[in-house]
């Protein structure tokens, strides 16, 4: 069975980029049966572990083997600085320089302005490049105001969820195409949280002023 992660970037526990990650999720396991999903969100790594680049340490381990592991990844950020978070490039750079090798990836990015919808192309695409990622799909910039929060469930707006939704369709069917195709007998997965226990989180050390 295909496995697919959502790796989420934002220092915010209340984070816009993890709703936006989320939801391509579901719609993977509702639309796409037969993808094994599992999502990572890097704040709830160690802070000191992952700043030190302390790769033999358990947690740490276990993520960079939930990635290299993977067949696809959905890698989502926030924009700040113009640019991927300081956190996700701390996770991005333990990994070797192949670490994307033969993957599928889909790029996303939130932000409040649709003056940085270049990030993902300009920024991220050439990490994700560079680290060997076989197939890096069309990506989607979201903007915040487009995910609406409130007493109700989380929801994207219907012309941002289109968006999204048709973002996560093409990354599907590049994975069809590039990887070995997921078996529609097979019932759906939940997504697997991969929360680590610990008490001090990368979030505690890398404190962000904004809560995308």
């Amino acid at each position: 069975m295909p496995k697919l992660l959502a790796l989420t970037g934002s220092p915010s526990a209340h984070s816009r980029t993890d709703v936006v990650a989320d939801h391509a999720l579901r719609h993977l396991t509702r639309s796409h049966p037969g993808f094994a999903t599992a999502r990572l969100a890097v704040r709830e790594l160690p802070a000191a572990d992952l700043l030190a680049a302390r790769r033999g340490e358990p947690e740490i381990r276990r993520a960079l083997e939930a990635v290299a592991e993977a067949d696809g990844l959905i890698i989502a950020t926030p924009v700040y600085k113009a640019s991927y978070t300081g956190l996700l490039k701390a996770f991005l750079d333990l990994l070797p320089q192949d670490g994307l090798a033969g993957k599928t990836v889909l790029p996303l990015a939130t932000g409040g302005s649709l003056a940085h919808v270049l990030t993902i192309d300009y920024a991220l695409r050439p990490v994700l490049a560079a680290l060997g990622a076989r197939h890096v799909t069309a990506g989607r910039f979201v903007l915040d105001s487009t995910v609406e929060r409130g007493s109700g469930p989380d929801r994207l707006r219907p012309e941002a969820e289109l968006d999204l939704l048709q973002a996560v369709d093409e990354f599907a069917d590049a994975l069809r195409t590039t990887g070995t195709p997921p078996t529609a007998a097979t019932p759906l997965t939940p997504a697997t949280v991969l929360t680590p226990a610990t008490a001090l989180t990368a979030t505690d050390a890398l404190t962000a002023t904004a809560a995308p």
